[in-house]
């Protein structure tokens, strides 16, 4: 119960840091859109890019943490959770092709670079450095950037648009010293590199979990040595472990254990198993017992063929 309040309390307070994170980006975005017409510079054009991916990012996260608490139904049993990981997968893939609009444009002007108000587009993007830094430093102490995939991912987009912000003064300030106007497209270019970087890991993580793969932190073959070590337990198999959203994982599992034990006893031997595997970052256990002549295939990793599913209903339910 302890850390179900606990989990709540961090959940209102990354909301605020969203909330008024999404705010100043998005306002500064605007500023950005407008002082990159005016100049006439694709670096801050491209920055006012990934500050628009940046607000995505925290109004699709927002969403997410919204709808997250809506209740489980009997049609969703998980509630809504799964959709953070829907949304970090758009947000992912919207950060892909606003990299390649950038280069695509950045390609045109290397070409035929175009005249820039340099001092206008050196004054933006200053203020642009700093608005970043306030919002990445307002993150990093309210929010649990570290252990949240959406705040994570909120917190890398303002990063990536910290160097952005670099990017775009470095050009200015080399178009103003030396004239070189390819400077603008150059730094436009970095931007997408990072926007595209950011947006392939949050695409592969999220794939990851969409795939119901193995969560990165649990090692299936020790959790199975885990739930071996509890006394009672002869065999584990059909062991399926996956993530549900951010921080949720959950297990499932068949145990084999002595046939002659009463259901009270082997309902001991099922709770010590959650209370390790509690210890062990699995948060929703769901596991069967069996005795030795249950006549179960016992591989570790259930191999699920079509007509062998039917044989496991058929067995389940006598």
């Amino acid at each position: 119960m302890s850390h179900h309040h606990e989990h709540s309390h961090t959940h209102s307070t990354n909301k605020k840091v969203l909330k008024v994170s999404l705010v100043i980006i998005a306002l500064y975005m605007l500023v950005e859109v407008v002082g990159g017409l005016w100049t006439n510079s694709l670096a801050l054009l491209s920055d006012a890019g990934h500050m628009f991916s940046d607000a995505l990012a925290l109004g699709l996260s927002l969403l997410a943490f919204h709808l997250s608490e809506r209740p489980s139904s009997s049609k969703r049993t998980f509630g809504f959770k799964r959709f953070e990981i829907l949304a970090a997968a758009i947000n992912g893939l919207a950060l892909v092709l606003i990299a390649v609009l950038i280069v695509y444009e950045a390609i045109g002007r290397f070409a035929h670079p175009p005249e820039i108000a340099t001092w206008g587009m050196l004054i933006i993007s200053v203020i642009g450095l700093v608005v970043n830094m306030v919002v990445a430093l307002y993150m990093l102490r309210g929010g649990e950037t570290h252990d949240n995939v959406n705040m994570h991912g909120a917190y890398l987009h303002v990063l990536g648009d910290l160097l952005g912000s670099v990017g775009a003064i470095s050009a200015a300030i080399l178009m103003m010293m030396f004239g070189w106007r390819w400077a603008d497209p150059l730094a436009s270019v970095l931007v997408a590199l990072l926007i595209a970087k950011s947006g392939w890991g949050i695409l592969r993580t999220t794939i990851q979990i969409l795939m119901e793969g193995t969560p990165v932190e649990a090692d299936t073959h020790h959790l199975q040595a885990t739930i071996l070590a509890v006394p009672g337990v002869l065999a584990v198999h059909d062991l399926h472990v996956w993530t549900i959203t951010s921080g949720l994982n959950a297990l499932s599992s068949h145990v084999v254990v002595n046939g002659e034990l009463s259901v009270r006893e082997a309902e001991q031997v099922v709770a010590e198993i959650e209370r390790v595997l509690q210890d062990n970052n699995i948060h929703h256990s769901t596991i069967q017992t069996e005795s030795p002549q249950s006549g179960h295939r016992h591989d570790l990793f259930c191999q699920l063929h079509q007509h062998k599913q039917q044989n496991h209903e058929s067995q389940h339910h006598h």
